[in-house]
């Protein structure tokens, strides 16, 4: 009952505080409306003949977007992206205003906050759930989450209009196609025979929700992630009995590297963070999604404070609010629902969703266009 009221509360707070903010930084929209002079009904950020928005549709797709991202520990900014690009059509009316407008510019960067804005709200409900269930291994998320600051920052400063992010669309599409083909190895058997310990702790997980599930009084988060020693060179933990170990310094590198080449793509880098900790630091699938999401709520913690603060970039806070409230629920669902999907299903969860993405970039690359939505 105390857990309902807490939820509740939550969502109240989140609908709350976006319904009563003011229409964000009002000068750079009305810098493009004035420049762009629509006519028509206010529609999207108030603009003259904007797309009329459904906030329930909104709020449904939310769902699914915070499920996704709880379960898996990636792809929200993407499906997020989908939604009000393809979905609400916000893509095709940003490109009616011609590639160099302000009001293109405008509704492009509101679409990428408005992204950020969902995801982060997933990645702090998850990491904070994920936490209290003892599947977070906090050292290794806070390890790359001042990776993932130093390359969100610093790569984007250095190369700003020095490198042109279209001519990498095709071969990165093809890098995620091979992240998904390399996962989908990692599940055949002689893909598991390197990782026994991620196998076995995935194991003794699965046979304590099946005993809890059967009656039996088992503390599932005492049983979880116990940090058992914790230097600048190594890290020991445990997960139901299973030791794991590795050197911070790894995923401070690791988490530059994935949060620079996210960076360049404007998404959160889940897709990239879920190898790395599967491959490089051998967890199984039960750590990746909280662990993932805290050094995804940094990046995005960053990413909106200067879309929104420095480029006074507005959104749609109507909408917001009722896609938060989405967010929230489908967030709070994800982390209940994953303890009851196989550690090789959340995989293979993963690799679809590699492939979609894998294609859109390499076909939108190498082609021009995508063979998948948003095309």
């Amino acid at each position: 009952m105390l857990r309902s009221k807490k939820t509740l509360l939550m969502l109240a707070l989140v609908a709350a505080v976006c319904l009563m903010a003011q229409p964000a930084l009002a000068d750079r929209l009305s810098e493009a409306i004035a420049e762009a002079k629509p006519t028509g009904e206010p529609g999207y950020l108030g603009i003259p003949g904007g797309p009329q928005l459904n906030i329930i549709i909104g709020f449904l797709w939310a769902i699914w977007v915070g499920w996704i991202f709880s379960t898996v520990g990636a792809f929200g900014g993407i499906m997020a992206g989908v939604g009000h690009i393809t979905i609400y059509g916000l893509g095709d009316y940003a490109s009616s205003f011609g590639k160099g407008s302000k009001m293109n510019k405008v509704v492009t960067d509101s679409i990428r906050v408005s992204n950020q804005w969902l995801v982060g709200c997933s990645a702090a409900l998850s990491s904070f759930n994920y936490y209290k269930a003892g599947r977070l291994v906090l050292p290794l998320g806070i390890a790359l989450a001042i990776g993932s600051v130093a390359g969100s920052w610093l790569v984007p400063w250095l190369t700003a209009g020095k490198i042109s992010l279209k001519a990498y669309l095709g071969y990165f599409g093809l890098f995620v196609l091979f992240l998904g083909c390399y996962l989908f190895y990692q599940t055949t058997p002689k893909g598991q025979a390197s990782k026994q310990a991620a196998k076995k702790a995935a194991e003794a997980f699965q046979k304590s929700v099946k005993e809890q599930q059967n009656g039996a009084d088992i503390d599932m988060a005492e049983m979880g992630v116990k940090v058992q020693k914790f230097t600048p060179t190594e890290c020991e933990f445990s997960f139901f009995g299973v030791e794991f170990k590795f050197n911070p310094l790894i995923p401070v590198v690791g988490g530059f590297c994935i949060a620079a080449l996210a960076s360049f793509l404007g998404v959160g880098g889940g897709f990239l963070l879920v190898p790395f900790l599967t491959s490089v630091a051998g967890l199984p699938m039960y750590l990746v999604a909280g662990t993932s999401a805290l050094a995804v709520l940094i990046g995005m913690v960053n990413s909106i404070a200067s879309y929104m603060l420095l480029k006074q970039t507005p959104v749609a806070w109507g909408l917001i609010g009722a896609e938060l409230v989405g967010v929230v629920i489908g967030s709070i669902i994800g982390p209940k629902t994953s303890k009851f999907i196989p550690d090789k299903v959340l995989k293979y969860i993963f690799i679809v969703l590699a492939v979609y993405v894998g294609l859109r970039y390499t076909t939108k690359g190498f082609l021009g266009y995508s063979i998948v939505p948003p095309f």
